[in-house]
């Protein structure tokens, strides 16, 4: 067998898998890969990427660019025009991202599922009363962005940003094995609260990027800034950016997780399921049909 067959074969073993990805420094080894991605040199980024396509099945084939100077140029990389297809229904929310679908589905009360047998709280991840009532009995969808996914995330509807809440926290890998190891995962990580008015019907659609470990770095284009584990700015930050349906909002500087809340009356596409592979652009959610 291959020394990647070889590899991928210890790494999916649950237990070591876990073990490699959770229980070192996460902090620490967060910091230092921001550090070393950040590095511009072409020789070394080829390495890096070599390595990194060992443990991953990076496609790059839809990238603007084909070579970069560093490991996070990469990570961050752009796509080639027409790469993805936005599907322009007003009556749908798009996929923000690229993704492998998690849990989904309606909130029961406040409580929604992280994994099988692990559920979470609203008021847990969202801290904000108004927000946890705006949601409750609402629709959602965890939408998972593995290591070598397009990172660059984009707005699901036309609308506005009317605010971000940053929350530090851990970084924690949110692979579907460490979901199911450790409770209210989602809650402990990192994470960003991005409030969106849509237009026309008004609804409040709310994006939470989470990082995880090696991320732990959320870049927002309209707020022209980097929050990360040296983010020492406002917590709480009011907005007023006009987006476009598939107008790029930021990115993750490695793989991680988006979880997209919608109100009651909202529903997923009848294609959207646990474990569908999706992009950015694609119908996600139904908006409630216009009362006449």
């Amino acid at each position: 067998m291959s020394l990647r067959s070889e590899l991928l074969k210890i790494l999916h073993q649950e237990d070591i898998n876990f073990l490699l990805t959770n229980r070192i420094p996460r902090r620490l080894a967060t910091k230092w890969m921001g550090w070393f991605s950040k590095i511009e040199n072409p020789a070394v980024a080829r390495a890096a990427i070599a390595v990194w396509r060992l443990f991953a099945d990076l496609d790059l084939s839809d990238a603007r660019r084909q070579s970069f100077v560093s490991l996070h140029a990469c990570f961050t990389r752009e796509l080639k025009p027409g790469a993805r297809t936005v599907d322009p229904d007003p009556q749908v929310l798009t996929s923000p991202c690229d993704a492998i679908v998690g849990a989904c589905g309606t909130i029961r009360g406040t409580e929604l599922l992280q994994a099988k047998g692990f559920t979470y709280t609203l008021h847990d991840l969202l801290a904000d009363p108004a927000l946890v009532e705006t949601y409750r009995d609402g629709t959602y969808v965890t939408l998972r962005l593995t290591s070598s996914m397009y990172h660059r995330f984009h707005a699901p509807h036309d609308g506005t940003v009317e605010r971000v809440t940053y929350i530090s926290g851990d970084t924690w890998n949110v692979n579907p094995i460490a979901l199911a190891r450790v409770e209210r995962l989602f809650c402990k990580n990192e994470r960003a609260v991005i409030r969106t008015r849509l237009a026309g019907s008004g609804h409040l659609v709310t994006l939470v990027p989470v990082a995880a470990i090696l991320v732990a770095s959320i870049r927002l284009h309209f707020l022209d800034m980097t929050m990360n584990m040296n983010y020492r700015g406002a917590a709480e930050i009011d907005c007023d950016a006009r987006i476009a349906k598939g107008d790029e909002l930021g990115w993750f500087e490695h793989g991680s997780t988006i979880i997209l809340f919608a109100p009651p009356g909202f529903r997923l596409c009848e294609d959207i399921t646990q474990g569908t592979a999706i992009r950015m652009g694609r119908a996600l959610m139904h908006l409630p049909t216009a009362v006449t």
